[in-house]
C-alpha cells in the first residue's frame, strides 16, 4: 500500500471522528437526515484538507475602503460523484468548492455470480482534460466502481489529477486502486479491517445509500 498517496483523517484526532463514530453507530445511524448531514460534514473536513493541497496565487480584492491581496485557488477542482450514496458526501465539497464544475455517474453493483461485477449506465461530466478531478463516494470497497467511474469519465478528457476520497475504506480498495490507477490519491476518512465474503467492509457502516435514502428494493 502506498502510504504516500494514501491520507487517512482519522489517523490524527480531530472533529471528523465524531462525524465517523456517528455514520457507525447503529442508534444513531437510523436519523436519515442526521446520517446524510454527517456524511456532509465529514466531506466538508476532507475538502478543506484537500484544499491545503492544491494551486494557490495571490490575487487583488477591491474592499470598500481599499485593496488587498489574498492567496485564493488557481482553479475549482470537478467534483464528480456516483449515484445516489455519494449525494451527502458531494454535497459537502460542494459546500467548500462552490465554484466547481460537477459530473454525475450511476452504476450499480451486480450481485450474486462468482464475482462481484459493477455496471455503468449513466454519465454526465464536463470537460476534465488538465483538470483537478475528485470522485467522492462514501465507500471505497472493492474500488472495482471507482475505476469504471475513472475509465469512464476519461471520454471527457484526462485529468491533471486525480484524487479520490471516501468516508470508509477497506484495504483491498485501496489496494486495488493503486494498482489499477498509479497515480491516484486517496482521501479517507478511515481505513478499516477487511472485506467480508460479500465484498461489504467491515466494521464499516452498512449500506450508505439506505441509510441516506431509505432501503432500496
Amino acid at each position: 500500500m502506498d502510504q504516500n498517496r494514501l491520507h487517512i483523517l482519522s489517523q490524527t484526532p480531530s472533529i471528523a471522528n465524531h462525524f465517523i463514530s456517528e455514520l457507525r453507530d447503529v442508534t444513531i445511524q437510523t436519523d436519515t437526515m442526521r446520517f446524510r448531514k454527517n456524511l456532509e460534514r465529514l466531506a466538508e473536513v476532507m475538502a478543506y484538507r484537500i484544499s491545503e493541497t492544491l494551486a494557490f496565487a495571490p490575487q487583488t480584492v477591491q474592499t470598500p475602503l481599499a485593496q488587498t491581496q489574498q492567496t485564493l485557488l488557481q482553479e475549482f477542482p470537478v467534483l464528480a460523484t456516483v449515484l445516489r450514496a455519494g449525494l451527502p458526501f458531494h454535497q459537502g465539497f460542494l459546500n467548500y468548492f462552490d465554484r466547481s464544475n460537477c459530473a454525475f455517474v450511476a452504476a450499480y453493483r451486480v450481485e450474486g455470480g462468482r464475482e462481484l461485477t459493477v455496471h455503468v449506465d449513466y454519465l454526465a461530466s464536463p470537460h476534465l482534460e488538465d483538470q483537478v478531478l475528485v470522485l467522492v463516494d462514501p465507500m471505497l470497497a472493492t474500488g472495482k466502481s471507482l475505476v469504471q467511474t475513472y475509465n469512464a469519465l476519461l471520454r471527457f478528457g484526462v485529468p491533471k489529477r486525480f484524487i479520490i476520497a471516501a468516508a470508509i475504506a477497506s484495504p483491498e480498495g485501496v489496494e486495488f486502486l493503486h494498482q489499477e490507477l498509479p497515480n491516484v490519491e486517496i482521501w479517507v476518512g478511515a481505513l478499516d479491517e477487511k472485506l467480508n465474503e460479500h465484498s461489504y467492509i467491515v466494521p464499516g457502516l452498512g449500506d450508505a445509500g439506505d441509510l441516506a435514502f431509505g432501503a432500496k428494493k
